[in-house]
């Protein structure tokens, strides 16, 4: 907060006629001007407050650019990440998802429903378990059920579980698809697993996402629940880009 108090001052200077000797007032009668303005001009606060959101957004902005356009490669890519759909896909789509987060369970269907209408969609999916231990546990399981290619039945079923995702309902659904459990449990426990998890980390951190579901869609990054036909558009800019 005093943060922000000090960058609005700083902002709000930034907007007064001082003089071109202001280099050579003291800190004092700088603070004396703005509280001044400010009394004369109180809308000079919800003008500096703009300006510097506006700036903060845009640095944002070209922060994420940076890291889509270094990161692109690792996001897209990433040898250590499941992909469904049609694995030569011209267009990708990448989600970062918690198998305890709500709303990735309602948007389960819609991004199904998008691989299927889309014959020519890479989904690459990254496991980012953010909501408990629960969550981690299920990543892990869902990124071990690779060894016996059954990642993506088992996250169709996890996606479908009712109640929280905890140890003995993940169990359960493994079991209930045909996984072998010890064998699960020990490729839980391989590094790649680890590996995957800590990238997305990463990746999430870097790209500035907060929550899940979060898409990577060319050079759009959108936040939270998507229905289908804006999914759809997403891609459509995509593939014309790629064109």
């Amino acid at each position: 907060m005093r943060f922000r108090q000090a960058f609005t001052t700083v902002a709000i200077a930034a907007l007064l006629p001082i003089p071109a000797l202001a280099d050579e007032l003291s800190e004092s009668r700088v603070k004396e001007l703005v509280l001044e303005a400010i009394r004369e001009n109180p809308e000079i606060v919800m003008e500096a407050v703009a300006i510097l959101e506006q700036r903060q957004a845009q640095a944002q902005e070209l922060s994420q650019a940076q890291v889509l356009n270094d990161q692109r490669d690792l996001i897209e890519n990433d040898p250590n990440a499941p992909v469904l759909g049609n694995l030569e896909g011209d267009v990708t789509v990448v989600e970062f998802f918690d198998y305890n987060c709500p709303y990735c369970r309602r948007v389960k269907p819609e991004v199904r429903a998008l691989i299927e209408d889309d014959p020519n969609i890479r989904l690459v999916y990254r496991e980012w378990p953010i909501l408990g231990d629960g969550s981690v546990f299920a990543a892990k399981a869902a990124l071990a059920a690779r060894k016996q290619d059954k990642y993506e039945e088992f996250h169709w079923a996890m996606m479908g579980l009712e109640g929280r995702a905890e140890e003995a309902s993940v169990l359960r659904v493994a079991e209930e698809i045909g996984l072998d459990i010890a064998q699960l449990r020990k490729d839980m426990e391989a590094p790649e697993v680890e590996e995957h998890i800590a990238t997305s980390m990463q990746l999430t951190q870097a790209l500035g996402f907060n929550g899940t579901p979060s898409f990577v869609i060319g050079d759009a990054l959108v936040p939270g629940f998507v229905e289908k036909a804006q999914l759809a558009d997403l891609v459509e800019e995509a593939r014309k880009v790629e064109d």
